[in-house]
């Protein structure tokens, strides 16, 4: 007894003094504990409506719903001008903010302790320090208000069966930028340390089991990794938690925003870099039930967003299993919400793991997999609830199990019903679907969607769009670098090796003996040679690369008002560290790749190839003219060459004889959709950083219109 109070006393202590808190399920189960997230709120005093509807629509759903904590994963507010073009701090948004969400703990009578809110991109933008004057997420914020300043905070629910961890992160930049070049999370070496005591806590302190749960604003892929190479992936596999709950891409990129991550193998492994399918690795068939094998895997969901989609999620943990589903409140307030918790989808909750705690499970837990178990909340007394269980194979969807489900005495919002669980083992992850329904004394009847599931703990395989591949399989803050030094090797190559064969080699590449000679590869050194043979050009180039390598491209400011012009680099926003010592930090990388790379990739590299094949066009068109006189172009003396000249300008030759150049007239209009672009980002990159286009912009602004507008003068006569 001694022993026991001490250890309590002693784990209070250690929670008193981390600022963690322990409660106990206010819901009336033991054996499933339920929470709601919501995420990217985006309150905007240009958009009244989301808040309004927020208030509307939230505080009554939170009353039928009664989670245990209410999760709200950043961007509580929008901090954009109406033109979305100006990233900055709106204190007003922030006090709609504070005041919507005393109105919406009020209607739904829970706690505000119960509401854990988390810091977005959004809500640091142009915050230089945490906590300074410009900070006002600590000052209106829920977490802020109750003294929740750390940048992780972690809340325990505990039932009489099991221990739920929830483990929040806020992994924002210490030194909020403007936007755009405010994208990705960064957590720190300390933050990551701090996540991990916080995820390894239970592990030698609890008798019961420990479900893990961490949520953050940010995706995996939008990500960077800390100064040592780690990331938050890493530790998360270590604890093997269940799930990553994030926000921050909203819903316009797909519906399947989730991940299922395992360990990988090697430090340069492509699942560093990628990964092309939801599910990382396939199904492992044999199992071996030792506790040191296994599985390191969990879920990362994304969910949708406040802002368009009125998404809602209700997050349930059933006796180790986590389950979700994500409402869609466009239509108003839900009549009746059902949150099935066992079976698990197949698609999106099932893991390895899965398949391992089932072969491995013991008698206690077997338990869990002997009845069909949702949550249903409905405003209405209910009549009836139905599981259906629906076979496949035959192609069509055979009904083979219609049973009534019983509400649990002891457990509220609980009904189960009884089933033979062996009829549905089966190797295929989508031979069954399961669908439930709930019918009111009002006549209302509520469906879920059909969803997969297989006892056996088997996942089918969900292919990404090629938009959810863009933002939830590629990891951008791993590739930055490596597509950058590749669009510059690729660019300085394209400009030095036709040059250098062309001095050091003596290789002359002409359009005649491309003719004499087809070949991709005499066709391609005889394109580049032509731009080398134009020397303002060539040199105009090279000079612009080595400009952007190695001299800041635009200075702008970056925090809300107040602070000096700083310049930007490849490498990020150069910064004054605050130790006093007045040294140099690049901040920002690698979210200044949402500038970086288009401007190399959609701009800087389409302009060199407009030009050189400008300088090809030409080229064809002087054979043409040398033809056309019957001369060899070493027969021209100045006179001859004066003479074409005359006859070219007077339009007789070219207009008439060699016709009007058309491929040169439709490389003047690229020129052009070239110029338009980069004339449309210096816009915007002018009111996102307050610029004077004049003094801050000059070089890089100025540098592609007149490289261009060279080209064509260059170019315009044979």
């Amino acid at each position: 007894m001694t022993l026991f109070l001490t250890t309590i006393i002693l784990a209070y202590g250690i929670y008193c003094c981390s600022g963690e808190t322990v409660i106990e399920s206010t819901q009336q189960s033991d054996s499933v504990v339920w929470i709601v997230q919501l995420s990217d709120l985006h309150f905007s005093v240009h958009h009244p409506n989301r808040a309004q509807d927020f208030t509307k629509l939230v505080g009554p759903a939170l009353s039928l719903i009664n989670p245990s904590l209410v999760l709200i994963t950043g961007d509580l507010t929008d901090g954009k001008s109406k033109d979305l073009l100006t990233m900055k701090q709106n204190e007003d948004e922030w006090v709609e903010y504070r005041n919507v969400m005393d109105d919406v703990i009020q209607t739904s009578g829970l706690r505000k302790s119960l509401f854990y809110d988390l810091r977005g991109n959004h809500d640091s933008f142009g915050v230089p320090h945490v906590a300074g004057s410009f900070d006002f997420f600590s000052k209106y914020s829920i977490n802020g208000r109750l003294g929740r300043n750390g940048s992780v905070n972690t809340v325990t629910i505990e039932t009489h069966e099991r221990k739920h961890l929830f483990v929040g992160i806020d992994t924002t930049m210490s030194t909020g930028l403007r936007g755009p070049t405010n994208l990705f999370g960064h957590p720190t070496d300390q933050l990551l340390k701090d996540l991990d005591l916080e995820l390894s806590h239970w592990d030698s302190l609890s008798e019961k089991p420990v479900t893990k749960i961490s949520f953050g604003h940010f995706p995996l892929s939008f990500s960077a990794a800390s100064s040592s190479g780690r990331t938050l992936k890493d530790v998360f596999l270590k604890h093997s938690i269940s799930a990553y709950l994030c926000g921050h891409l909203h819903s316009r990129f797909g519906k399947n925003l989730k991940r299922h991550h395992h360990l990988s193998n090697g430090f340069l492994s492509l699942q560093n870099f990628f990964q092309f399918n939801m599910h990382q690795n396939s199904f492992e068939s044999t199992v071996n039930c030792s506790l040191k094998s296994l599985p390191k895997d969990f879920w990362e969901w994304e969910m949708g967003d406040w802002r368009k989609n009125k998404a809602i999620r209700i997050l349930a943990i059933d006796r180790g299993h986590v389950s979700y589903v994500d409402l869609d409140f466009k239509s108003g307030v839900k009549n009746a919400v059902i949150v099935p918790t066992f079976p698990l989808d197949s698609r999106f909750m099932q893991t390895s793991s899965s398949h391992h705690n089932y072969e491995c499970r013991q008698p206690v837990a077997s338990s869990s997999y002997d009845t069909i178990r949702a949550l249903v909340f409905s405003v209405s007394p209910l009549e009836s609830v139905i599981a259906r269980a629906y076979d496949s194979r035959s192609g069509d969807l055979e009904l083979v199990l219609e049973a009534h489900m019983t509400k649990h005495s002891d457990e509220g919002n609980l009904y189960f019903t009884p089933w033979n669980r062996k009829a549905f083992e089966d190797t295929s992850p989508d031979r069954f679907w399961l669908q439930i329904e709930s019918n009111d004394i009002m006549g209302r009847s509520t469906l879920t969607e059909l969803r997969p599931f297989s006892i056996n703990g088997h996942s089918f395989k969900i292919s990404w769009s090629w938009k959810e591949f863009y933002v939830m399989g590629c990891q951008w803050g791993s590739l930055y670098y490596p597509l950058l030094w590749s669009a510059l090797c690729f660019m300085f190559s394209f400009l030095l090796v036709p040059k250098a064969l062309l001095v050091f080699q003596k290789n002359i590449y002409t359009y005649k003996n491309f003719i004499a000679n087809k070949g991709l590869v005499n066709g391609v050194l005889w394109i580049l040679q032509e731009l080398c043979r134009v020397h303002t050009l060539w040199f105009g180039w090279i000079g612009y690369l080595f400009y952007l390598v190695l001299f800041p491209w635009f200075m702008g400011q970056v925090f809300t008002e107040g602070e000096n012009m700083v310049y930007m680099t490849y490498m990020g926003w150069a910064l004054e560290t605050s130790n006093g010592k007045g040294k140099l930090e690049f901040v920002g990388s690698p979210d200044i790749l949402v500038l970086v790379l288009p401007h190399m990739l959609f701009v800087v590299l389409p302009a060199i190839l407009v030009t050189s094949a400008l300088t090809a066009e030409r080229a064809i068109y002087r054979e043409r003219v040398l033809a056309f006189s019957g001369k060899k172009e070493d027969d021209l003396d100045s006179n001859s060459r004066r003479y074409l000249l005359n006859k070219n300008h007077s339009g007789t030759i070219t207009n008439f004889h060699l016709g009007k150049r058309r491929i040169r007239m439709l490389l003047c209009i690229l020129c052009l959709a070239i110029c338009w672009k980069h004339f449309m980002n210096c816009r915007n990159l002018v009111k996102a950083y307050d610029m004077n286009p004049v003094l801050h912009l000059l070089g890089y602004g100025l540098a592609i219109p007149l490289l261009l507008a060279s080209a064509v003068s260059e170019t315009r006569n044979a």
